[in-house]
C-alpha cells in the first residue's frame, strides 16, 4: 500500500467521513482550517488517484472522488510503521508516550481500561 503523506491523510479523512466528494467540496472543507488554493487541492487529488489512494467517477462534468483505501487498514499500517521506526517495535512505549502527551478524560481512561481488560481476557 502507498503510504499517504500528511496532506493526503487530511483529504482521506474528509473522504472517509463524507464517503464521496468533488474537489470543490474537499477544497471548501480544507479552506475552513488552512490557507490552500483550489488548484493545489485538485492536483493533490489527481496525484492521489494516480497513486491508487482514490477512486474517481468521471461520468459527469464534476468528478466525484471516493477513498480507495480503508481507514482501518491505513491506520494499522501507519501505526505499525510508527511503532517500528519511532518506538523500536514496542507497543508499550508507543501507548505510554501517547497517554503522556494527552490528558485523557476519566471516560477515556475507563474505555482504555476496558479495552486492556478485554485484551488480557483473550490472552488467558
Amino acid at each position: 500500500m502507498n503510504k499517504p503523506t500528511e496532506a493526503e491523510l487530511e483529504i482521506l479523512s474528509l473522504l472517509w467521513e463524507m464517503k464521496e466528494a468533488s474537489v470543490r467540496q474537499i477544497h471548501e472543507k480544507l479552506a475552513e482550517t488552512k490557507e490552500t488554493g483550489y488548484t493545489t487541492t485538485l492536483k493533490m487529488m489527481q496525484i492521489m488517484h494516480a497513486k491508487g489512494l482514490l477512486d474517481r467517477d468521471d461520468q459527469n462534468r464534476t468528478h466525484i472522488y471516493r477513498p480507495k483505501i480503508k481507514k482501518g487498514d491505513t491506520q494499522k499500517s501507519l501505526l505499525k510503521n510508527l511503532m517500528t521506526t519511532a518506538f523500536g517495535g514496542s507497543a508499550k512505549n508507543l501507548v505510554m508516550q501517547a497517554l503522556g502527551q494527552d490528558n485523557p478524560s476519566q471516560e477515556e481512561i475507563d474505555e482504555i481500561r476496558a479495552f486492556l481488560d478485554d485484551l488480557a481476557q483473550k490472552k488467558s
